[in-house]
């Protein structure tokens, strides 16, 4: 079994329901390189597979995912070793422009492809789902949370807006988005729910076989219905405003990790960084910086 194999595991069972789950519990599903270009295969294989009727993506271990790896040594090299995804062109990380197509690459638009794939999705969260986590769990069509789930986007800590899919506003509300932007507070599964974020909240031991009785309904309904109903339903989201919005805040991202390049050397403001994540050290010098501190 390859290393991009092995962080994502694939099954398929004989109702057609297609299990995604990412497999770095060490990372607490830390997403790397590798791991976001093993889920896009895996959603791709899932996608073209007409056997397949729902999908669930779940996380191994404690955690369903604490986010980008700020460690992943990946984001410091010039050349790529994996084929290129998406349309944006250059993703020569020296640049503006080829940091933006970087993360248009690896981020918005993969989760965008994600998102719409004609076929329900279900994201079975356990523990933490951190900053980029949110992204993978807002791309699914339902979540359903363990009564431990733990939600949070941090990033204005260091120095950004928030995470590149920036669905905050519908999955959150406005008002609530803003608080939990500005103060990057966490909020809980049950918190979630009555936001309309998260469908269901069931106790930890239960949540495997809660998501995997849900997927094998949907598994049984005629395909085309699903695929309409769920076309409608995020055109009806995006007609709203959805994908304008994330643009325009994908583009405020990018600026952010510009002003961090002139104050710190890196895309991140690095005294946001949690001390936990530091005391492991290893950080990538294109994400911490080069040891600059124009802040003050």
């Amino acid at each position: 079994m390859s290393e991009t194999e092995a962080l994502v595991l694939y099954e398929l069972d004989d109702a057609g329901v297609a299990r995604i789950t990412m497999n770095r519990p060490g990372a607490s599903n830390a997403q790397n390189v590798a791991m976001t270009y093993a889920l896009d295969e895996a959603f791709m294989r899932a996608a073209k597979d007409n056997a397949v009727r729902c999908i669930i993506l779940r996380g191994a271990g404690r955690n369903f995912s604490a986010g980008h790896d700020l460690r992943d040594r990946n984001h410091d090299a010039v050349g790529r070793d994996y084929p290129l995804t998406g349309v944006w062109g250059d993703v020569e990380t020296q640049t503006v422009e080829g940091w933006m197509g970087w993360e248009h690459e690896t981020y918005l638009d993969a989760c965008r492809r994600w998102r719409s794939i004609p076929k329900p999705t279900i994201a079975q969260v356990q523990g933490g789902c951190i900053a980029g986590g949110l992204m993978l769990a807002w791309v699914c069509d339902i979540i359903v949370a363990a009564e431990d789930s733990v939600f949070q986007d941090p990033v204005v800590n260091i120095g950004v807006l928030g995470v590149e899919y920036f669905a905050h506003v519908w999955e959150l509300g406005p008002r609530k988005a803003k608080e939990l932007l500005f103060t990057t507070e966490s909020w809980s599964a049950q918190e979630a729910h009555r936001m309309g974020m998260v469908n269901h909240v069931v106790p930890g031991e239960e949540l495997s076989d809660f998501v995997e009785a849900m997927a094998k309904k949907i598994a049984t309904k005629p395909t085309l219905a699903i695929k309409l109903a769920k076309e409608v339903i995020n055109s009806s989201v995006d007609m709203q405003g959805l994908q304008r919005s994330m643009d325009l805040a994908f583009a405020y991202h990018q600026l952010n990790h510009a002003d961090n390049r002139l104050r710190f050397g890196g895309l991140l403001n690095p005294h946001g960084i949690p001390e936990v994540v530091r005391r492991k050290g290893n950080l990538s010098e294109l994400v911490v910086g080069d040891g600059r501190d124009t802040e003050n």
